[in-house]
């Protein structure tokens, strides 16, 4: 790519942003961003969480990647985000296209462009910075000199509904899969690209770990569903499988957490204490996706911190991963962090803590330091019968002990948060998450002997996601999920004894139906992202910006052709007979297993940990070659007293 190409465009961007919100978000030059001289690297990254600066810079999975890539030779890798709408018409008006912020170059003078969604809900904003950049918005109408789009994140498990938009997709861990992809490349562009584009993504299509869309056709049935998927190249594979990096003590990233310029939505750092969960809750995909668990050992865990610290300044550190008080030795965590922080004030935070592994010991340790807010459970479902068709293995016994425990020790509010439109679930599952609140405060009053205290009921709508045993469910309509929750807040509003400590927020149904039409969705979906992208829709994960109309408006038009519509995507129940959009996609989870525990749900079974038990056949260790990785490893973290010595080499966990 000609320097010239790549020129920053900073001087033409500058101009403009005295006219918009916000225009430090757009500025770069964070504490530890990393600039490269661009005539020094051959292979060259941009990085994009597809939504807001304040939402996409505190994003794990980019700023590790960002790290990863550029502690490479010979290669760069810079950040961009979505530009809000005020940004977007004068950029258009003024001929900038989509830049980085790290250097302000254009994203079209890059060989890959990366997009990581968390959620589907960032499709829109994908297609914005495409336009923006001026790379076609269809993979077959690039060129050459058009970089390589590649999705990343959970939601690429399950790329179908933009394969038209993209040209590769990773599923799983991508530590190792970029630094395999960048090697590929850049034998390919030392080779003088022979083959052009064609070429290039049949070399990464060959690794079998590397999903190249146009390189599958989809058949149909007559009556809209899928017959198969086949390959329309030899040497691809007939399924592409997942990355998954063990050992964590080996990938110790971020080192240099960026710090933001512009208020964002978590101003801490950040440090992964595991990967995945085998806790086994039906309705969560990132739970299914990332097994098996991999604990960061007790000693990793307190250098990252240690680093982090130093490296950022910030005072608060998140312990992260999707039930970090399961990590085998999170009490001797808490405790040596508090302890080797105590003078500091550096406060700690859990996402969130599971009813049976909260005690008072934990949460004291969290709080010793940091200011002591509400703390958050989520119990999910409703009633009893729920909870067990959903596997989230919680009694009201333990949630009423644990709030108890939480009320007595001091702690003011507790936040609960459920879902509504559960498989089975019924207007009275949904009515006891109320009972089960006024249970809350009353016993809080009770242990407190005061009335001041809250509890927040928090209500988000079931999805069904792919890869999980519930992939085969049908979704609740947004009418029915409106009317649900409203009969539930009308018994908590009219509760004269309990209802005023009760708060309720809820989301309506609405964005749940294109959450979910996107999620399971298919190729042919692909022309309604399109068609609500061309009609203006923008940032569809913000209530603000979200248009339900437009949605099933672009819907009703798109799939007419194709004779299936939103219902037939969302409220349809699948057979076990169906070919999914994502079976060619291996997520190491066996397909039967996932059906023998969606029958189970049914049955209302629970079913174990096999972190603590025997194996349960899900497919993940033997099919992936991986195995479970958890401690307890024994040590613990000492205070650090002699600033600047060599930190003891950290051993890694056994496997069991």
């Amino acid at each position: 790519m000609p320097a010239e190409v790549a020129a920053s465009v900073f001087p033409q961007l500058e101009a403009l942003l005295p006219h918009v919100q916000k225009p430090i978000q757009y500025v770069g030059g964070e504490l530890n961003s990393t600039v490269k001289p661009w005539e020094s690297c051959d292979v060259r990254w941009a990085l994009m969480y597809p939504d807001a600066y304040e939402v996409g810079l505190p994003n794990q999975g980019v700023m590790i990647l960002y790290e990863v890539l550029n502690e490479q030779q010979g290669v760069l890798a810079e950040r961009t985000y979505s530009v809000w709408p005020d940004l977007e018409a004068l950029m258009r008006e003024h001929r900038v296209p989509q830049f980085t912020v790290d250097s302000h170059r254009p994203v079209r003078a890059f060989d890959v462009f990366g997009l990581s969604f968390s959620t589907e809900l960032g499709y829109t904003n994908m297609l914005t910075a495409l336009d923006l950049a001026g790379i076609p918005l269809e993979s077959r109408d690039r060129g050459l000199d058009d970089p390589i789009v590649l999705a990343g994140g959970h939601a690429a498990f399950n790329p179908e509904p933009i394969a038209d938009f993209i040209d590769a997709a990773i599923i799983g861990d991508g530590e190792q899969a970029v630094l395999d992809m960048t090697r590929i490349i850049r034998e390919w562009k030392a080779e003088g690209r022979p083959g052009g584009r064609e070429e290039v993504l049949l070399r990464l299509a060959k690794t079998g770990s590397v999903y190249i869309p146009a390189f599958y056709d989809v058949e149909y049935l007559p009556d809209g569903r899928i017959a198969r998927v086949v390959p329309n190249r030899s040497g691809v594979p007939w399924r592409v499988s997942k990355h998954t990096v063990m050992d964590l003590d080996e990938w110790p990233y971020p080192k240099q957490p960026l710090v933001p310029l512009a208020e964002t939505v978590h101003e801490r750092m950040s440090v992964e204490i595991f990967r995945g969960c085998t806790r086994g809750c039906r309705f969560c995909q990132a739970g299914m996706i990332t097994r098996p668990v991999r604990e960061r050992s007790i000693t990793g865990i307190g250098d990252m911190v240690e680093k982090g610290l130093k490296a950022t300044g910030f005072e608060e550190v998140g312990l992260l991963s999707l039930s970090s008080a399961d990590h085998t030795e999170i009490g001797d965590i808490a405790k040596g962090l508090a302890d080797r922080y105590e003078e500091d004030k550096i406060g700690l935070s859990l996402p969130s803590t599971r009813v049976d592994a909260f005690n008072v010991d934990l949460a004291n340790e969290l709080t010793r330091n940091g200011r002591r807010s509400g703390l958050t459970f989520a119990p999910e479902g409703g009633s009893e019968r729920m909870r067990k068709v959903i596997n989230k293995m919680v009694s009201e016994e333990d949630l009423i002990r644990t709030v108890a425990t939480a009320y007595g020790n001091g702690w003011r509010q507790v936040k609960l948060y459920f879902m509504c439109g559960l498989p089975t679930e019924t207007d009275d599952d949904v009515l006891q998450i109320a009972d089960m609140a006024m249970s809350v405060i009353q016993k809080g009053r009770e242990v407190s002997g005061a009335n001041d205290i809250r509890c927040t009921v928090s209500i988000g709508g079931f999805v069904p996601k792919p890869h999980t045993p519930f992939q085969w469910a049908p979704q609740l309509s947004a009418e029915e999920t409106d009317s649900r929750l409203q009969k539930l807040r009308d018994k908590i509003r009219g509760d004269k004894k309990y209802g005023r400590s009760i708060g309720f927020r809820y989301h309506d149904g609405k964005p749940g139906i294109v959450e979910g039409l996107l999620s399971r969705g298919d190729r042919r979906i692909g022309a309604v992202i399109r068609a609500v992208y061309e009609d203006g829709g923008r940032f569809d994960g913000w209530r603000e910006h979200f248009s339900y109309d437009r949605w099933m408006q672009s819907a009703d038009k798109a799939l007419a052709p194709f004779g299936v519509d939103v219902d037939w995507y969302t409220t349809r129940e699948r057979t076990y007979e169906e070919v999914l959009p994502w079976d060619h996609l291996d997520s190491g989870l066996d397909k039967d297993w996932l059906w023998e525990d969606w029958q189970d749900a049914l049955d209302e079974t629970e079913v174990e940990d096999c972190r603590w038990t025997p194996c349960f056949d899900c497919g993940v260790c033997p099919q992936m070659d991986t195995s479970i990785q958890i401690g307890p490893t024994g040590k613990k973290l000492l205070p650090l007293t002699v600033k600047n010595a060599a930190p003891a080499p950290a051993s890694s966990g056994h496997s069991h």
